[in-house]
């Protein structure tokens, strides 16, 4: 299993490598598309009445696949200014607010006994996918690769630090009936972990945490990091509590070792929005 899950991310990321190094923007663009895509069809199944939830499913994802190629066309055909004003000034601020208020009342209320079909979190998923693709894809043709991958590197190391402080130090739990291996330690490790990141990234030209501190200052960018480290966690949980209530350990096994592509950027999907919303990166 182990070997498996090393193979899995030394092919990805060699993928992902060869896609970011591309003068030309639509291999990184196209690749975000498609695992957004499969991250589609994977929450659909969670939260879509079964059955016929195949049909369904693959369907969404498909058209999803296909909005985001036509808006990324848009977008470096320099056609689509309008299009993008609507994803960064409307959608972006709606889809945070849902994180914020929705997922987040969820995953504390932690009902993870409640019927999996939902036609609220099926609705959510489509906006909430495509905003957090469109943000990245944007930030990439805008900022370059290593504001991307910085950003994203700021939910990696939040995951990795929350697994190992919750493995040494954990023993509270911080939500047991939605995810019982969270502690309250890892919790707060991720988020720690989450801070230093951008402030220590944020020394290099062109970061994210540049960005953020060039717009909010170090009081305020030291809060802005811990509050993405904190929405991250709430974006794993509440994948956690999607997964409990249609009982599925992954939300699918498209990435051996991996388990799914959801599982691989649930708490991308949440931080992007409120990144970008405070950064200012894209207003």
């Amino acid at each position: 299993m182990l070997v498996q899950r090393v193979i899995t991310a030394v092919v990805l990321l060699i993928v992902l490598a060869m896609t970011l190094a591309s003068d030309n923007p639509w291999p990184f663009t196209a690749l975000l598309a498609l695992g957004a895509a499969c991250a589609c069809w994977e929450w659909l199944r969670l939260t879509v009445r079964q059955p016929p939830s195949g049909a369904v499913c693959v369907g969404v994802a498909v058209l999803a696949f296909v909005l985001m190629l036509g808006s990324a066309w848009m977008w470096l055909q320099d056609g689509g200014a309008s299009w993008r004003d609507i994803v960064v000034q409307i959608l972006t601020p709606i889809v945070a607010l849902v994180w914020a208020f929705g997922a987040t009342g969820a995953v504390v209320q932690g009902r993870s006994s409640a019927p999996p079909a939902s036609a609220m979190w099926s609705l959510f998923s489509v906006p909430a996918i495509f905003t957090a693709w469109s943000l990245l894809a944007l930030g990439f043709m805008q900022r370059g690769w290593w504001f991307v991958v910085s950003l994203l590197a700021l939910v990696w190391i939040a995951d990795i630090a929350a697994y190992f402080a919750g493995r040494a130090f954990g023993k509270r739990k911080l939500a047991p009936k939605v995810s019982p291996g969270k502690t309250i330690a890892g919790a707060v490790a991720g988020v720690l972990g989450a801070v230093v990141w951008v402030w220590g990234s944020s020394f290099w030209a062109g970061s994210f945490g540049e960005s953020l501190f060039a717009r909010l200052g170090l009081p305020l960018g030291l809060l802005a990091a811990a509050l993405l480290g904190a929405i991250s966690i709430v974006g794993d949980l509440f994948e956690s509590l999607l997964k409990r209530r249609a009982g599925r350990k992954d939300s699918s096994n498209l990435l051996p070792g991996h388990g799914g592509v959801y599982d691989r950027i649930d708490a991308i999907l949440p931080v992007a929005p409120f990144a970008f919303l405070l950064s200012g990166v894209l207003s």
